[in-house]
Formats: structure tokens, C-alpha cells, sequence
């Protein structure tokens, strides 16, 4: 089994275990692999930590729950893995932009959070037809300056796009 299968096997398990205790630990003994590694390979692949993944998935579900359903603050808190209303309401608040109180109100936009999915795509690999031509009599002009290599960093100097 290589390393996208299995990456892509924990991403399925975190989905069906949203609602759980979950950890990266936990997620890591399930396919097999040392919490440091998984922690490792999971972070290098997706540009996220675990936990980070889990918490931005449940609160974009939590946040769809709020909108279609309309349920309290403190049992959406406690569905999705939160030990206080005032701790959800902070993380709510910091992921979506607004409070989950206002989240009810019909037309109020919120964040969408999707599921990870590992999809592998290779190019290249084919033949290119091609032939070099000398072309005779073709007289090109170039006009050259130099530099200095602070010029990149200098902020507000347009001497090389004036250029």
C-alpha cells in the first residue's frame, strides 16, 4: 500500500468519525503508521495539520447544521466536540466571520470546508515532432544594460520594468 492510499484511507476514516474523539493519533493507528510520521506526511500533503483539518471540517458542518436546522448554540457545541458553548462560539466566530447566533438567519454567508480528496495527475510523456531550421539574412537587436542586484529589493525603484 503507498503513501496516498493510506493518506487517503485516514481522510475517510476522519469523515466517518467527525463526531468522535478523534485525534491525529488515532487516526494514525488506524492505518498503521507512528503518530510522528502520519503527523508528518499528512501535514506535508495536505499544507495542514490534522487536527487543524478536523477542527475546519466540523466547524463547516456545524455551521451548515446552524443554518438549516436552526438548533442551540450549546448542542451544536457539544455535538461537534466542543466542552463549552463560549469556546465554539470563538472558533464559529474565527471560522466563519460571524457568531453562530447570527448563522440562523436565512441568507447569511458562511464557510464551506470540503473534504480532502487525493487525486494523483501526470503530464508529459509524449512525443513532440520538431525540426531546427537555419534561417539566413535574420539580424536581430538587443539593447543591454546592467543592474545592480539591489534593484529587486528596493521598494518603489521601477528601474528594470521602466527598462
Amino acid at each position: 500500500m503507498n503513501g496516498y492510499t493510506m493518506l487517503q484511507q485516514a481522510i475517510n476514516f476522519i469523515e466517518e468519525h467527525l463526531l468522535e474523539e478523534l485525534n491525529y493519533e488515532t487516526v494514525a493507528r488506524q492505518v498503521h503508521m507512528s503518530g510522528y510520521e502520519f503527523h508528518r506526511a499528512f501535514s506535508f500533503m495536505a499544507d495542514m495539520t490534522v487536527n487543524t483539518y478536523i477542527r475546519n471540517r466540523r466547524l463547516s458542518l456545524a455551521g451548515q447544521e446552524m443554518l438549516r436546522s436552526g438548533a442551540k448554540v450549546t448542542d451544536v457545541a457539544v455535538k461537534y466536540g466542543y466542552d463549552t458553548p463560549e469556546s465554539f462560539t470563538k472558533a464559529f466566530t474565527r471560522f466563519h466571520g460571524v457568531a453562530p447566533s447570527y448563522a440562523k438567519n436565512a441568507g447569511m454567508q458562511l464557510t464551506m470546508f470540503d473534504p480532502l480528496v487525493i487525486k494523483i495527475t501526470m503530464e508529459g510523456g509524449k512525443t513532440m515532432n520538431y525540426r531546427m531550421e537555419e534561417v539566413k539574412g535574420l539580424k536581430l537587436l538587443a539593447l543591454v544594460r546592467t543592474f545592480r542586484n539591489e534593484v529587486i529589493n528596493e521598494p518603489g525603484n521601477h528601474d528594470i520594468p521602466d527598462f
